[in-house]
């Protein structure tokens, strides 16, 4: 019967050992204790098999299953590993194409726009139904109403528009930070819509595997919010 304790003591004695390596680890910043790697998988399965009880010997359906366990272990490895270098390559990529953009004008949603020393703000309105009157409303920092453009009907669609920075007499604003408010008829009812805003790209940030535009104005945005390059 020494067999068989022989066999109950060494598949305990590397349970063990996997135990106080990993809690060792854990402490120390390394793997969770529920981190089974391929290693100490076939180390309890070799165990298993060089001790098992000779009265009564693993079934070949257990030690099949066991096979199936490790391969699919070994396979999820592998897959993991494929995904993480493909997450960085897509990542590489991403970085590489967002310096591209650098010193360029991206169209991003929002309603505040900043007015510079070129005079002038650009952006696009979202227009889900034909309207019977498009409106674009300028407003300072101090919540006064500064321009009023008419743009007339409009068919659905995405629609461009151009704010030179003069206010309704044509004298020009100051720089600084404006809101832009886009409204329009239906039905003689005004309903407000989504509108975009273009901004200068100053630099490219890499933060916690993602990639975020540093806009001019804007501050930081993630590059996924980014609708259109100009």
């Amino acid at each position: 019967m020494d067999g068989v304790n022989g066999s109950n003591n060494s598949a305990s004695d590397i349970l063990k050992e996997y135990r106080n390596e990993n809690q060792k680890g854990q402490s120390e910043g390394g793997k969770k204790a529920s981190d089974m790697g391929r290693n100490e998988f076939m180390d309890l399965m070799m165990a298993q098999m060089k001790n098992q009880n000779p009265l009564d010997p693993q079934k070949n359906e257990d030690f099949v299953a066991q096979l199936a366990q490790f391969s699919s272990l070994e396979e999820m490895q592998s897959i993991n590993t494929s995904v993480e270098d493909a997450m960085g390559q897509f990542r590489s990529t991403q970085a590489l194409q967002a310096s591209a953009m650098v010193g360029q004008q991206v169209q991003v949603e929002g309603n505040i726009a900043n007015l510079g020393p070129e005079g002038q703000v650009k952006g696009a309105v979202d227009v889900p139904n034909a309207t019977s009157n498009l409106r674009v409303n300028v407003y300072n920092p101090s919540g006064e109403l500064v321009r009023q453009m008419d743009m007339g009907p409009r068919g659905s669609g995405t629609v461009d528009f151009s704010w030179d920075g003069e206010n309704g007499n044509g004298d020009l604003m100051e720089p600084g930070d404006y809101r832009v408010q886009a409204e329009a008829q239906y039905d003689g009812e005004t309903q407000e819509l989504a509108t975009r805003l273009n901004a200068n790209v100053d630099s490219v940030n890499l933060e916690n595997g993602g990639v975020t535009l540093n806009l001019a104005g804007r501050g930081s945005v993630p590059l996924d919010q980014v609708k259109q390059i100009n």
